[in-house]
């Protein structure tokens, strides 16, 4: 991505790929460390630039897969329900839930 703005300042014309190579996110979750020349690599033009992703950017990487995946599990096996004709909501229950959420959204 590169931004043209003339009433930008400060940034010199071998700086404006960085937020490009700041996407280099292990998706493991490892904590590793980008440089400027790549992962773990050498800087370019003499720059040691470095981002390390933590310990819990991992956590949480982990606990949006696991949820991702259990609420893709629980929404197939609704439209199993569904499709079956089997599938009884429970109309009490949503609409407290969704005047509890509407209350709780007013209150922040």
């Amino acid at each position: 991505m590169k931004i043209y703005d003339r009433n930008l300042t400060g940034t010199s014309a071998p700086e404006t790929g960085r937020a490009q190579e700041s996407h280099n996110l292990d998706r493991a979750g490892t904590g590793k460390s980008v440089t400027r020349g790549g992962v773990g690599g050498s800087g370019v033009h003499g720059s040691n630039d470095r981002v390390e992703f933590s310990g819990t950017l991992s956590s949480l990487s982990r606990a949006l897969t696991t949820f991702e995946s259990t609420r893709a599990s629980r929404v197939q096996a609704l439209a199993v329900e569904y499709q079956g004709g089997n599938y009884k909501p429970d109309a009490a229950a949503t609409s407290k839930g969704l005047v509890a959420e509407a209350i709780s959204d007013g209150m922040q």
